[in-house]
């Protein structure tokens, strides 16, 4: 387990070791209230697109269930008639001076992040990485899109929003609610109270924020890594205990997930957007390995023949769909 891991295990146990880092906390609070009121008061500038835009993001650090909600609601809008785009600061790539840079399904994953790629190749929407959001916004709707999801925006100020809509793990929940670094808030439990909605993933085991929505991440198919064959999620296409891999915010989230489809597992977490190599994938008895799409998206070219990985899809609760639907319509 890697420092990372240490880390978000400990804030959302609430280890006492924590206190030690209160006054950082306060430092760090106070530095994002100054952030956020130079925004709010003018001396930053926001820039408003001419098309709507729509924020999901998280207030925690540790995986949330995020992408798959981006790649719902991209789809849901496509459904209504929108055409949207998913702009993206594209964490873990690094494209140089290549921005706003255009995804595609075969767009090196060291240029975009793994989590655009993975977006792009499920949805079929324009997908821009920028970690200048306004400008990447401005290349969507000049390639036509009318309607932006900002994947992983709350934070970024400087692009302005219609709906802000924040995501939380309905098991991890705020953990020891305090902020980075003392716990894992991003910012303060205040920042609910801002957002159009709150959306939990799966049912909470704490007491929810009023008027919260739940969504659930649910199994679809298996994908073959070596040759994109799917498959139905039964019968298995492996038999016998699997490697799990999974280099998300959340490792555990996936390995519950296995073994609620009956597979024993033998869990490798790595630290969120982990970068893998072959040594990694190597464990040589012959067991299937079986991962996230995300890192499907990293692991493609140096996982072992016998590597699958299982698709999940989003399903928000009706009543959110019908609140959605109306704020969309004041928005066309």
């Amino acid at each position: 387990m890697g420092l990372g891991e240490r880390w978000l295990k400990a804030v959302y146990g609430d280890a006492t070791w924590l206190r030690l880092l209160r006054p950082l906390e306060f430092l760090y609070c106070k530095a994002v209230a100054r952030r956020a009121f130079a925004y709010r008061t003018g001396r930053r500038a926001i820039w408003q697109a001419e098309v709507p835009v729509i924020v999901v993001g998280n207030v925690t650090l540790g995986g949330t269930g995020k992408s798959p909600l981006v790649a719902w609601l991209g789809r849901y809008l496509v459904s209504r008639g929108w055409h949207p785009g998913i702009v993206s600061r594209g964490y873990g790539g690094n494209a140089g001076n290549e921005y706003p840079l255009r995804v595609a399904g075969d767009t090196e994953v060291e240029r975009c992040g793994d989590e655009p790629r993975m977006l792009a190749r499920q949805t079929g929407l324009p997908v821009v990485v920028d970690p200048d959001r306004p400008r990447g916004a401005r290349a969507l709707i000049e390639a036509g899109c009318d309607i932006v999801i900002s994947d992983d925006g709350l934070q970024h100020l400087a692009l302005g929003r219609d709906i802000e809509l924040i995501v939380v793990d309905g098991r991890r929940g705020f953990g020891n609610g305090r902020c980075l670094p003392a716990g894992p808030l991003r910012e303060p439990l205040g920042r609910l109270d801002d957002a159009d909605a709150v959306l939990m993933n799966g049912d909470p085991i704490f007491a929810p924020p009023q008027g919260a929505w739940v969504f659930r991440l649910v199994s679809r198919e298996w994908r073959s890594l070596a040759d994109g064959a799917r498959c139905a999620l039964t019968p298995l296409p492996f038999s016998g205990p699997v490697h799990a891999v999974a280099g998300i915010g959340n490792p555990g989230r996936f390995f519950a997930t296995l073994a609620d489809l009956g597979i024993e597992v033998i869990p490798h977490g790595f630290a969120d957007h982990y970068h893998f190599t072959a040594a990694d994938l190597a464990f040589d008895d012959g067991r299937p390995v079986v991962m996230t799409a995300k890192d499907a998206e990293k692991c493609q070219a140096i996982a072992p023949p016998d590597s699958w990985v299982l698709e999940v899809e989003a399903e928000p609760e009706p009543g959110f769909e019908a609140w959605l639907e109306a704020r969309l319509a004041t928005l066309r």
